[in-house]
């Protein structure tokens, strides 16, 4: 039994160890967020990948402009060697030879060609029953215009790819930030139900001891429980979103659920105000979607370019060395000499007429080019209008946010001198109510405000190119 009473604790202790180390935790300001994400999320380590995988399709490009080198060997055995019909050529040219040379036949008569006559037929076999070869061969390109269009073209393959990330990337740290700030302002959210539960709380225990002297009745105190109850599960439901809320970050994040992820930074009126005296000029340059639509456009440039080169001659340069030999026996086969057979080329290849589909194939990326045009006319007039909202939401949302301050501490004065009215017998416990339920109100309004505000810099940010 003790045997199996330490077995049980230490498996405990096992299984609490393993738990304790498969979950951590993380105490993260914006900043340390947005590079978390940065490494982590999906989406981000796939556009990466993209970039890897254009350099891998950049080398294959850049290899067919390398020599290509190969090398072949092989046996053949022939069981029947072909046997091949051919005009009996050579009894007309014996005959011919006798007949100049003036020999006669048994009969001592001259032998005589006959033009006319058919002397039928010679089967003969050409070739051996077993052949060997071996030998390596070379081709060069030496010009394409379509490869050295491609050849031209990595590095800006390589920047679209790269410039393409950048903007995800930078979509992500839009919604990290957008979230991130969401679950700071909860904070304050809860602690304005927090402080309203308090102020019920207080009036409910002054009612009561009003209650017990029998100065208000019972219905009173009820009342007072029914705005608690309702105070406590309003704040159930913010606590529960809220805590989805840090699942949803985590899954964008690229974290692990079971990662415990705290949120350091705080939020005050004055770091949201912050750079909003800037002077902000529009410059399409700090827009990474723009520079990668310009990216795009250099690329429909080479495509239009591969296709008018493909119109012109390509040359390459061949190269052939091989070994041969033949027998009618196997082993014969290595013992007798091998051939030498070799041959260098050079190939010149001129398009004439392809039924005008090269022409075709031009006409269609010039198209696909001034499309692209067209797109980069119609950012630039989309980029104008965000950055310009933006800046007018975010001025709007400051002016807001210090509108609903100022209200919010006007609602608690009101609030604490019906309270005091109260007191002393000068006031009623509906002036109270309505003063608590305008004061939660304002905190509300205030509260969103705030998300507005913060809302409204980070679109600003990602406006300007510099989120």
């Amino acid at each position: 039994m003790i045997r199996t009473k330490i077995a049980t604790v230490a498996l405990l202790l096992f299984a609490f160890t393993q738990t304790t180390f498969s979950q951590q935790t993380h105490q993260f300001t914006l900043q340390q967020a947005l590079e978390y994400a940065q490494k982590n999320n999906v989406q981000v380590k796939n556009a990466l990948l993209n970039v890897q995988l254009q350099q891998q399709v950049n080398r294959e490009v850049t290899g067919s402009a390398y020599p290509q080198i190969s090398a072949n060997g092989g046996i053949v055995f022939n069981p029947n060697v072909a046997t091949q019909r051919l005009p009996n050529f050579l009894s007309p040219a014996v005959i011919a030879t006798l007949q100049q040379l003036g020999v006669t036949d048994g009969n001592g008569n001259p032998v005589e060609y006959d033009p006319s006559a058919d002397y039928g037929f010679i089967d003969a076999q050409f070739g051996t029953k077993w052949n060997s070869n071996a030998g390596v061969s070379l081709n060069q390109l030496l010009f394409d215009g379509q490869v050295f269009t491609g050849l031209k073209a990595r590095g800006t393959l390589i920047e679209y790819q790269e410039k393409t990330a950048e903007v995800t990337a930078e979509q992500i740290r839009l919604n990290v930030s957008k979230i991130y700030y969401q679950l700071v302002l909860s904070k304050t959210q809860i602690a304005l139900l927090d402080s309203n539960l308090a102020l019920l709380e207080k009036n409910k225990h002054d009612t009561k001891i009003m209650f017990d002297n029998g100065f208000v009745e019972k219905l009173e105190i009820d009342k007072l429980d029914v705005q608690i109850t309702n105070l406590r599960s309003q704040r159930t439901k913010i606590i529960n979103d809220v805590n989805n809320g840090y699942l949803g970050l985590k899954v964008l994040m690229g974290m692990p659920v079971k990662d415990q992820l705290i949120l350091t930074d705080e939020l005050s009126d004055e770091n949201i105000k912050e750079g909003i005296l800037e002077v902000f000029t529009s410059d399409y340059s700090q827009r990474r979607d723009y520079q990668a639509a310009l990216l795009g456009e250099k690329l429909n440039q080479f495509d239009v370019q591969r296709y008018q080169l493909s119109k012109i001659p390509t040359l390459s340069l061949g190269g052939n060395y091989s070994k041969m030999a033949m027998d009618n026996t196997f082993g014969a086969l290595w013992k007798n000499s091998w051939f030498t057979a070799s041959s260098i080329s050079l190939n010149l290849s001129i398009p004439i007429f392809k039924g005008f589909a090269t022409n075709a194939k031009i006409e269609q990326s010039r198209i696909k080019l001034r499309q692209t045009q067209n797109q980069i006319e119609a950012l630039k007039l989309s980029i104008e209008q965000e950055q310009q909202s933006a800046i007018n939401t975010f001025k709007a949302a400051i002016v807001d946010m210090d509108y609903q301050k100022q209200n919010m501490a006007l609602a608690e004065r009101v609030y604490q001198q019906t309270k005091k009215k109260f007191e002393v017998g000068t006031g009623s416990q509906l002036e109270i109510e309505n003063a608590r339920v305008q004061l939660q109100s304002a905190q509300t309004n205030y509260f969103n405000s705030l998300y507005n505000a913060v809302i409204a810099k980070t679109d600003f940010l990602k406006a300007s190119g510099k989120l």
